[in-house]
């Protein structure tokens, strides 16, 4: 009777998503030929899956590092936590305009602490160049949202027996062996879960991208969710974004549910 403690998530889910969607079939449905022919929408799909895969894995290696770190028994740990998780706790919409003001080319720190310390020349544009709008959309999701990743692999790390690192301590396991034979492989359940929760956030990136640089330049950091938005509220196209919110929704919570089983699967395995 287990299932009956999901009950009240399931209810919400159903009210916040699958009625919507299903409200959106209607008109959303007979445009989905047009997709296919829709560069824009191969671009900013192309953003999207590079902002996720990018940062998620990112988030994971540095998740793990700071969740081992935090799991040493340390003085005042329990404020320690609490700092680390603090970025996260952050209204995204307030870490973007710091972000944004920190990444200024022409009062922001990113460019007047390398030129005083002789490491730049001149100021650079960082949300004036492609390239470099990427880069910082990915620095600051990565900033703000590795503490969330480290808490549910930290709550991981506490369930690895303690008697198992014993063992092969006294085998002469040293600490790399340890962690690759027991810390990951029981830690894969909480990476799993992990990698499904970033991913269906970082494929619905908005606030983020909105504040920080808008989409631009030149659509570089446009994801599908700034995409979408356009379609309804610039140009007016609620069928055609009707039909982008159905297949985005569906494409994300495939991909998102396909790579958290894998990595949960290979845990049973």
């Amino acid at each position: 009777m287990a299932w009956i403690y999901l009950l009240p998530a399931a209810v919400l889910l159903l009210g916040l998503l699958a009625v919507p969607l299903a409200a959106t079939l209607p008109a959303g449905l007979p445009l989905m030929p047009q997709l296919f022919g829709d560069a824009s929408l191969l671009q900013v799909s192309g953003n999207t899956l590079a902002f996720a895969g990018i940062t998620v894995a990112l988030e994971l290696v540095l998740g793990v590092l700071f969740a081992l770190l935090l799991n040493q028994p340390l003085r005042g740990q329990g404020p320690v936590r609490a700092v680390a998780i603090l970025p996260w706790a952050l209204p995204t919409a307030v870490m973007a305009l710091a972000w944004r003001w920190i990444f200024n080319d022409t009062y922001g720190i990113a460019n007047d602490l390398p030129v005083r310390l002789g490491l730049l020349s001149e100021p650079v544009a960082w949300l004036g160049r492609p390239a470099l709008a990427f880069a910082t959309i990915v620095v600051a999701d990565v900033w703000k949202t590795t503490p969330f990743v480290t808490i549910l692999l930290l709550a991981g790390l506490q369930s690895v027996p303690d008697d198992l690192h014993e063992a092969m301590r006294i085998d002469g396991a040293g600490p790399v062996r340890r962690f690759f034979w027991i810390t990951l492989p029981m830690l894969r359940p909480a990476i799993g879960l992990a990698i499904t929760f970033r991913l269906i956030h970082a494929l619905g990136i908005f606030d983020l991208v909105w504040v920080l640089t808008g989409g631009g330049p030149a659509n570089a950091t446009k994801t599908i969710a700034l995409y979408i938005y356009d379609q309804f509220f610039r140009y007016g196209q609620l069928a055609y974004g009707a039909a982008l919110t159905i297949v985005a929704a569906l494409a994300m919570f495939v991909l998102a549910g396909a790579a958290g089983a894998l990595i949960r699967g290979r845990a049973r395995g």
